[in-house]
Parts: C-alpha cells; structure tokens; sequence
C-alpha cells in the first residue's frame, strides 16, 4: 500500500466522529474528493461526491457511514466525573479504563472512563461483567463547576476513543480505531480516483452517511437525495480467526479478501448483484470470502427498500475487534475491496441494471 493511501487511512482513522458529529470526517472527504466529483449535504449531513461518467444514469450509490461508534455525555457528577450514554453497540468488557475524548464548545478533553482495581472488587464482582450505568469518564476535574464552566462539558457533547493507527510489524496489518466505518469512506474515495480516468457507464456517487450506528439514518435521507438505481455497501465485516471465535467454518480471515455478504440482519442481497460481484472477482483474479450476519445491518437496511426497492450488495472489509476501541485490518483486503468495487462500476451500465430486477 502506498504512502498516500496510508496517510488517507491514518487521517480518517484518527479522526473524531460520534454520531450527530461527523463534521471533522465530512471536511476530509470534501477536501480529499476535490476535482474528483461535485459535492454536496443532505439536510441530516451526510456528504455526497457524485462523479458523472458517460451517462446520468443509472446512478450508483456507493455509502461508507463516517460515524464511528462513541458515547455521549449525559450529566456530570457533583465531584466533577461525566456520566455517558452510548451512542452505538458497546460491549461493555472493552469499555473499562481507556482513553477518551469528549468535544466540548470550549475545544477537545480528555479522560479516561473509569475501573476499578481487582485487588478491592469481591470474588464474586470480578466474574460478573462491568455495568455501564456504574462506569464513568474521569477528565481530572475536582468539581461540576470546573468540568462545566472550566472545561465546557456539557450534556450533548460527543465522546470518541483516541488511538493512534499504526503499521504493524508485517507491514500488511492495520491497527486503528473506527475502521467501522472509515475504511468504507476511504473505498468510496479511492474509486472515486480510480474511476475519474476511467470510462464508466453511469454517475457514481460516493456517500458519506452519518449516524448509522444509531439506525442508518443518513443513509435514508441521502437515498431520498440522489434516488439510487443500485448501491454497494462499502463496510467492514467479521473477522473470526482469532482465539474465542466458535463459529468452525471461519467466514472472514485478514488477508483471505474482501467479505460479499449474503444475509444480515437488516437486508438480503439482490442475488443477481451478488452474483455480478463473484463472477467480477474471478475474470479479474480478486479473492473473495463469503459472510453471513445474524446480527447487525449496514447502512444497506434503509436503502434497499428506498421508494420501489434498489438492488443492493454488502461488501466488506474483514476487521478484527469492531465495535471496540482499536481494531485490526489487512491492506490486501483493502486494496481487493477496492479493485472489486471499481470493476463492478464500470459494469454496471443500463442494460446490466436491467437486469438485476427479479
């Protein structure tokens, strides 16, 4: 992977983003999709970058939802403490004592969310997992005046994990926090520049939604903007081959190739787009591995059953530890996702859109 691509990573990454405050990652994408597509809002927020190729239509919707699961400020304590409601799904294991920022009108904060040591729980405490109303964020204020009138923590104010992404030592692994769903955003982005050199036939519109951890929400209103004649999901997906995973037919392993999904909880896929995209991964030699979700949606719920329903796949990213504060991702898979979905666009002409409809 390239210097650029990784500083692309790195910078939507390291970026803070809870839902309702995706403004940061929003200027990064307008700044990085500059002479690439015309951009514009929706009225919730998310960001769309439509890029005319040979035709208008058909319109090809390419969402990666720039919220990163966080929390949100609910109340301060007397003795200056800040109490949190989270804003997305939170295991609460891997909430315990880790490093925090919180977005306040007077500039970032930071603190830590509270634990406490093994040596005073009792036994039986230390089996039981941590309760979320018990935990708190300790930001270093001896007072509800100094953490509110000194600090500006109000009720409202969005909190994100901070990490540092980092090359791991094989030079392939990823480790950084919100590649759910940054590494979406920055797919749309890099086919973006694949595509401005290349003949497609359609408009592509590369979407940043916001608020999908809390309900696809942007990825409805933006649906409702740009009327999408298909959509490709770009999201992570499950890695299962670590220590604990059950499941004994892995479905995502770093470095096997971007995931095609064929259920999850909030869509099925159109089979005929599904089977476009494994057909598009053999002729071109992309390797691709298969997933299905019990649990969990994608921005792909809400848009799929838009007005009269748009064909719609989910193609993902392999991740290890979503929905946690650090996670890790292969660059091979990345660059296969993109290869894959840049294929697929140039695909995707009248005709062959026709042709998904069951």
């Amino acid at each position: 992977m390239d210097r650029e691509r990784l500083a692309m990573l790195k910078e939507l990454s390291e970026a803070h983003g809870a839902p309702g405050s995706e403004g940061a990652v929003r200027e990064i994408v307008a700044r990085r999709v500059k002479g690439l597509a015309e951009v514009s809002t929706d009225k919730l927020g998310s960001i769309i970058c439509a890029q005319k190729g040979s035709a208008d239509s058909p319109r090809i919707m390419l969402p990666g939802h720039m919220d990163e699961i966080g929390f949100m400020v609910k109340a301060v304590t007397k003795e200056g403490f800040v109490k949190f409601a989270p804003m997305g799904g939170w295991w609460t294991q891997v909430m315990l004592a880790q490093k925090v920022r919180i977005g306040t009108s007077k500039g970032p904060v930071v603190g830590v969310t509270t634990s406490v040591p093994p040596h005073v729980l009792p036994p039986e405490q230390r089996e039981k997992p941590a309760q979320m109303e018990n935990m708190a964020i300790d930001v270093g204020a001896s007072s509800l005046d100094e953490a509110t009138e000194k600090f500006g923590i109000r009720p409202g104010d969005p909190v994100t994990p901070i990490f540092e992404m980092e090359v791991m030592s094989n030079g392939k692994m990823l480790l950084g926090k919100a590649w759910d769903d940054r590494i979406g955003v920055a797919l749309f982005i890099d086919a973006l520049k694949e595509l401005k050199g290349a003949k497609h036939p359609n408009t592509v519109y590369g979407v940043g939604t916001v608020q999908e951890e809390v309900g696809g929400r942007g990825a409805k209103t933006s649906a409702s903007a740009i009327n999408p004649d298909v959509c490709i999901v770009l999201e992570v997906g499950i890695a299962d081959d670590v220590p604990g995973m059950k499941d004994p037919e892995k479905m995502g392993r770093l470095g096997s190739g971007p995931q095609i999904t064929v259920a999850d909880r909030g869509m099925i896929p159109n089979r005929g787009l599904r089977d476009l995209a494994v057909e598009t991964a053999k002729k071109h030699k992309i390797p691709v591995q298969f997933q299905l979700l019990t649990a969990g949606g994608t921005d792909g719920g809400p848009v799929h059953v838009h007005l009269t329903g748009v064909p719609t796949l989910y193609l993902g990213v392999p991740a290890r530890y979503i929905h946690s504060h650090s996670g890790i991702v292969h660059s091979d898979d990345y660059d296969n996702a993109l290869k894959l979905v840049v294929e697929l666009a140039k695909l995707l002409d009248a005709k062959t859109v026709k042709s998904l409809a069951p």
